[in-house]
């Protein structure tokens, strides 16, 4: 059992409620913080075709440790989260047509919660991303915290 504070997990039945990418605008930006060890770094697009965009990347000791890919997209007039990994050399993690897929579970004013995944305003210059990690049969809940540099 994991203590997760601020991250809720989907009921297998469970549908996503309506959402659009307008109710999670606020997450666009250039975002630094630090986690595992390092400095990370997020950079998330405006709304555009349906979806925002962003690249991750963690920085270890001045190397890169490795670089995630992904976007939310609206879908079926809710909204989902995916994304891929890559190590520092840009080799892909999961399997060529592999996405990792987090459903929307609910959004507040403050706070958009997907499956394993909160995000979280804080203010105009600081979000709060939390991520359920499932390592070696364990999970643990991990707070990004970010600020626009």
């Amino acid at each position: 059992m994991v203590n997760a504070q601020n991250t809720l997990t989907l009921n297998e039945n469970q549908p996503s409620p309506k959402a659009t990418l307008d109710q999670i605008s606020w997450m666009e930006g250039h975002w630094k913080g630090t986690a595992f060890g390092g400095i990370t770094e997020e950079i998330w697009s405006p709304p555009l075709g349906n979806s925002m965009m962003f690249s991750f990347k963690l920085v270890v000791d001045g190397q890169v440790e490795f670089y995630e890919l992904g976007h939310i997209r609206e879908l079926n007039g809710s909204l989902i989260f995916e994304l891929k990994h890559f190590g520092n050399d840009l080799k892909g993690w999961e399997e060529k047509d592999e996405v990792q897929s987090f459903k929307l579970i609910k959004v507040t004013n403050n706070r958009v919660y997907f499956d394993g995944f909160t995000f979280e305003k804080i203010s105009d210059t600081a979000i709060n991303i939390y991520a359920l990690i499932h390592q070696n049969d364990k999970v643990e809940e991990v707070v990004f915290n970010y600020v626009k540099p």
